[in-house]
């Protein structure tokens, strides 16, 4: 897992709010938290819940595994595993068993991949 760095979160979301052209307490009221609570995450001063950084991810409509990444929930390759998932998933043009069979595929090719590159450092 990756190592706890509040101090990149809390500049990463200030830069995302004023991206967003949001006040603090714009956003934290669209996010459902408190003003000083968000002070203090943007400040680095407190580490956020995962389930609040979902709910700020959404009210700044970023992904929440960018955040959990910044927050040291998550690491980049869980990420990227995540948002893979959720793009097959949130497309409308195939159906469901469709999308289950992509899953199955691409769970197959990183299991494949994941041994190869096992073997490779054995050598």
């Amino acid at each position: 897992m990756a190592s706890l760095n509040v101090g990149n979160l809390g500049e990463y979301l200030r830069e995302q709010r004023r991206t967003a052209q949001l006040s603090l307490r714009q956003l934290a009221e669209a996010a459902g938290v408190s003003n000083p609570y968000l002070s203090q995450i943007e400040r680095g001063l407190r580490k956020p819940s995962a389930e609040v950084l979902q709910q700020v991810a959404k009210a700044l409509r970023i992904s929440a595994e960018t955040l959990y990444v910044r927050a040291g929930i998550l690491d980049e390759k869980e990420r990227e595993e995540l948002e893979t998932r959720a793009v097959i998933l949130a497309d409308p043009s195939i159906n469901e068993r469709q999308k289950q069979v992509l899953l199955q595929i691409y769970d197959s090719f990183r299991k494949e991949n994941a041994a190869e590159q096992a073997q490779s450092t054995d050598a």
